[in-house]
């Protein structure tokens, strides 16, 4: 098995708003994703850090943006390693929280993917089982627009039979537009499917380099 280019990644802050984030300089990879799609268990699998990213069986629970360092040797234009993070965006959906704070979380998620820098990509975490919601689609729309690379892990592929899996990665691929950068797999935080081929894909945003496979 090859090494983990993600081990070692580091809890460093979790803010309320984009300008409590670590300067914003180096690369970084945001994860999003509805509150039940797993995208905690993602996190934890791709870092080899079971204790990462909080894991709930009550969905919802990161209601803020959570920086986490690397020890990256990723290298900048100076041909010097850069400071290099995972940004895990607030779980959408299902959190029982006042109007509000979703609001509030609607807004900075916006202003993040808009202000950003530093910011390579964006890893979409979907549940497999079920079709893209409104909030998958307007993340799809938003890197469409800007053409930022998004990757789609279609998590809890271990609940479906494989021939099941292969169909709705399939039928997902047929729905996104050959001419934008995003590209799908198949996922199991508990089995481990496919996540080095995850781990090779969030590396590859950080040096940015776009791949054109769907």
């Amino acid at each position: 098995m090859s090494t983990n280019p993600l081990q070692g990644a580091q809890f460093v802050l979790a803010a309320h708003r984009i300008d409590q984030l670590p300067a914003d300089e180096g690369a970084e990879v945001a994860f999003a994703g509805r509150s039940n799609a797993g995208k905690s268990s993602a996190l934890n699998a791709l870092t080899g850090h079971k204790g990462l990213a909080r894991t709930s069986k009550t969905p919802g629970r990161t209601q803020q943006m959570v920086a986490f360092s690397l020890p990256s040797t990723v290298q900048g234009e100076m041909s010097q390693a850069m400071e290099t993070r995972l940004i895990d965006l607030p779980g959408y959906g299902y959190a029982k929280v006042p109007e509000s704070l979703r609001e509030h979380w609607r807004q900075e998620i916006d202003n993040y993917l808009h202000q950003r820098r530093s910011l390579r990509g964006v890893v979409l975490i979907v549940d497999i089982r079920h079709p893209l919601k409104e909030f998958d689609r307007t993340m799809l729309e938003f890197c469409f627009g800007t053409l930022l690379p998004c990757h789609v892990l279609m998590t809890k592929a271990d609940k479906l039979s494989r021939n099941q899996a292969s169909q709705a990665l399939a039928t997902l691929r047929k729905q996104l537009d050959a001419s934008t950068p995003v590209t799908a797999q198949v996922f199991s935080a508990a089995e481990g499917t496919g996540v080095e081929e995850a781990r090779a894909k969030v590396m590859a945003f950080l040096k940015g380099e776009v791949s054109e496979e769907k």
